[in-house]
């Protein structure tokens, strides 16, 4: 795999991103879940459906989509995660309507037109060329078949993400800022430039809708367990270990300041987004 145009992303989400998300897969769910549910209410599943799951990491939107489609229908959870895929397979034991395949989905040769709707949580902003990997996508789908994703959009706009970085800003230098349009999380915050894409794709009747929920991975320990490992913090603790007694505590204070009765809960700022195969 590491020939593969999206070789760099193949290599951090297997040797490095993918082992770490594979081991907390349970409070990342518990804080991506309602986001996901989100883009699955506005694909408008349906009874018999087949869906195709792009950037399923450890399966947990494959088997809503599989709960969202039943009876009769099935789904495929793509991605290129060894770790993530293992994890994946293991909670679908006994479900022969969900199935598995490690592929770049850029690239690799999906069944022509074979799926109702397209569906992804947060899975398809790291392709190297977008328009091609939205191309790609768009030929699996039947004609009129629906696309289905969420995305982050500015960096300022969440602190579920920038929080426990910017809690330390005193202690860690700051990280590099990515290259405006590089594959990573923030990838699709220019809502112009998702549409450009989908555009340049194909597809018809592209809706890029803002929305706003406060989300949490559970209680201050799993949000602060999160917060140590997940993104560029951990990264940085790493680089920095030194500095890990003092940035816990201030990690854990700034994630205090927002525990309630239902854990700790930070605002989010997400695009959802879909679009149709116009044939």
């Amino acid at each position: 795999m590491s020939a593969a145009p999206n070789a760099q992303q193949t290599a951090y989400w297997n040797e490095q991103a993918g082992p770490t998300w594979a081991a907390m897969q349970s409070p990342m769910d518990r804080q991506l879940e309602p986001l996901g549910r989100r883009v699955m209410a506005a694909l408008a599943l349906q009874p018999g459906e087949r869906i195709l799951d792009v950037g399923c990491g450890a399966g947990a939107t494959t088997l809503a989509l599989a709960d969202a489609v039943a009876p009769g229908g099935s789904v495929l959870g793509v991605d290129i995660s060894t770790p993530l895929l293992d994890v994946a397979r293991g909670r679908s034991a006994g479900r022969p309507e969900v199935a598995f395949l490690q592929a770049d989905a850029q690239t690799h040769p999906l069944e022509a037109a074979g799926f109702d709707a397209v569906f992804s949580r947060f899975g398809v902003m790291f392709f190297a060329d977008p328009p091609r990997a939205f191309a790609n996508l768009r030929r699996a789908l039947r004609p009129g078949g629906r696309l289905g994703f969420v995305c982050w959009r500015a960096p300022a706009e969440n602190p579920a993400f920038t929080l426990p970085m910017a809690s330390v800003q005193h202690l860690l230098p700051p990280p590099q800022p990515p290259e405006p349009g590089a594959p990573g999380p923030f990838a699709f915050a220019d809502p112009q430039r998702v549409r450009s894409i989908l555009d340049s794709a194909g597809f018809a009747d592209a809706a890029i809708a803002p929305h706003d929920e406060k989300i949490g991975a559970g209680d201050l320990d799993a949000s602060l367990e999160v917060a140590l490992k997940i993104g560029v913090l951990g990264g940085a603790l790493r680089e920095r270990p030194e500095m890990r007694e003092a940035v816990v505590d201030a990690v854990r204070a700034a994630l205090a300041a927002h525990e309630g009765p239902k854990g700790v809960k930070l605002d989010s700022a997400t695009w959802i987004v879909t679009a149709r195969n116009p044939g």
